[in-house]
């Protein structure tokens, strides 16, 4: 069994911790692990290995997470730009084996019950087998509106896992009352007096990469047709790049959508396995250690008084007095404050960032690259300072910028610095000059990080001020 594992999304929900250069599958925030780090070593207990389909950021970003959980032999495909998941899935299954049955998970989510997981996915890899398309559904505890549900009936008069559940319908985000209605319904069927179940529909599934392709195919034709064509023109070394415009011409659609509302050979499987999308911050509260008054632990919080609270700083003391059900969530450049309840209100935030010219709904003042890392120390109009690291055997793109001019100045390390046609090493305490319009490069050739203060000046500081003319990493040109 191959494990797909979707790495799309940006979380905006846990906005300003997740952002769309590290979303929140890629945040540590689980016992110094990522969600996605977690995803990858619960099912490579289960599966033979991992197909990961992500953009060509989070690409290396899964990278540097494997290399830490010493995983290697990993498939990649990476798409340009996201078509959610329908095609995501059925690129990924284009490479395999009709009959080689696939896992497909997101790697945003949280399953503590290990143990029933894995039973759990012993049924699912047997009626994959028996060529049906298998979902998991989480038997909802509340009424909980910000899931979509998927309704199912008894087979043959057994709800139990021996045969699985029919799928009668799958519904969107319901209203509160519904939601409500669907867990009274719930409860009449565990007392034998109706015929339908609700279930949260987790987003993971199971079956043969061929018997899928097959439905996808029947019932969403030009999705499998512009997939076929994406994929067979795609570069297939040891990573599948999909072409852009290839990509673009793939109608967007879920797989929900796309197969498995339409499909007669589907199949659901009740799954009691402590399960969490962790989207909001109400979902993230619900999973972190507390303190005795309920707060969430954090070394830097004084509590005078203060109870139910989720309060997520690293750098800052937060001192809370008299309060509680508060989100308070510090990420040096951005404060959140949310009643707890309305979390599901942050994204509302990320859309009215994206009005503006800021950039925090994109990038931390950490953002992390495939060379390295860099940290914004001081930003103001007409100048930016940075803290780059660079670590050995890696460069940065050979590039230019139209609006700013750049001053390097190395803390420690020997940097390759190219400026024009001129190559020199700049060592610990010296500098070097990048006028706006010069192709410049900087490498690292020794054995230790390169550690340099970067001071940006001119009209325009922003990150997509980048013209990148040769690039190890493959990312976009312009």
């Amino acid at each position: 069994m191959v494990n797909i594992i979707l790495c799309g999304g940006s979380g905006t929900r846990l906005w300003p911790i997740s952002r769309t250069l590290l979303p929140k599958q890629f945040v540590k925030l689980f016992d110094n692990k990522s969600l996605f780090q977690l995803t990858v070593e619960r099912n490579s207990k289960l599966c033979k290995s991992s197909f990961i389909v992500s953009n060509s950021e989070q690409y290396f970003l899964a990278l540097d997470q494997l290399e830490e959980l010493n995983i290697e032999n990993n498939r990649y495909l990476l798409e340009p730009i996201g078509r959610n998941t329908a095609p995501a899935i059925a690129l990924a299954c284009m490479q395999l084996d009709y009959d080689e049955i696939v896992l497909v998970t997101p790697s945003d989510h949280l399953i503590k019950d290990e143990k029933e997981y894995e039973k759990v996915l012993k049924k699912a890899k047997e009626l994959a087998g028996d060529n049906k398309l298998v979902t998991f559904g989480i038997t909802p505890t509340f009424a909980e509106t910000g899931f979509g549900y998927i309704e199912a009936s008894l087979v043959n008069g057994d709800s139990s896992l021996v045969n699985g559940m029919d799928v009668v319908n799958f519904h969107e985000k319901p209203r509160l009352d519904v939601a409500n209605e669907y867990l009274e319904i719930n409860n009449k069927y565990t007392n034998n007096q109706s015929m339908s179940y609700y279930m949260w529909n987790s987003g993971m599934f199971c079956f043969k990469a061929g018997v899928f392709l097959d439905e996808l195919e029947k019932y969403s034709a030009e999705i499998y047709n512009k997939s076929l064509e994406a994929f067979n023109n795609s570069s297939k070394d040891e990573i599948i790049r999909i072409k852009h415009d290839d990509m673009i011409n793939i109608p967007e659609d879920s797989i929900d959508y796309a197969v498995m509302e339409k499909s007669d050979i589907v199949k659901v499987i009740p799954s009691n396995i402590s399960w969490s999308d962790v989207g909001s911050f109400d979902a993230l509260f619900e999973e972190l250690p507390k303190d005795k008054n309920q707060n969430t632990k954090n070394d830097k919080h004084i509590s005078i008084d203060s109870k139910n609270n989720l309060i997520y700083g690293e750098e800052r003391i937060v001192a809370t007095v008299d309060v509680e059900d508060l989100i308070i969530i510090d990420t040096g450049d951005a404060l959140l404050i949310s009643k707890k309840g309305s979390s599901q209100k942050v994204k509302k935030v990320v859309e009215k960032l994206k009005e503006t010219n800021s950039q925090l709904h994109n990038i931390h003042l950490t953002g992390h690259r495939p060379w390295g890392t860099y940290t914004v120390l001081e930003e103001s109009n007409g100048y930016k300072i940075k803290r780059i690291e660079v670590n050995p055997g890696k460069r940065l793109s050979l590039q230019k910028h139209f609006h700013r001019s750049e001053h390097w100045i190395v803390v420690s390390g020997t940097a390759t610095v190219t400026v024009g046609d001129e190559k020199r090493l700049v060592r610990p305490n010296e500098s070097t000059y990048i006028k706006a319009g010069e192709l410049h490069r900087l490498e690292n050739e020794g054995k230790i990080p390169v550690v340099l203060i970067e001071a940006q000046v001119g009209e325009y500081t922003g990150e997509d001020d980048i013209v990148r003319v040769e690039d190890d990493f493959e990312r976009s040109m312009n």
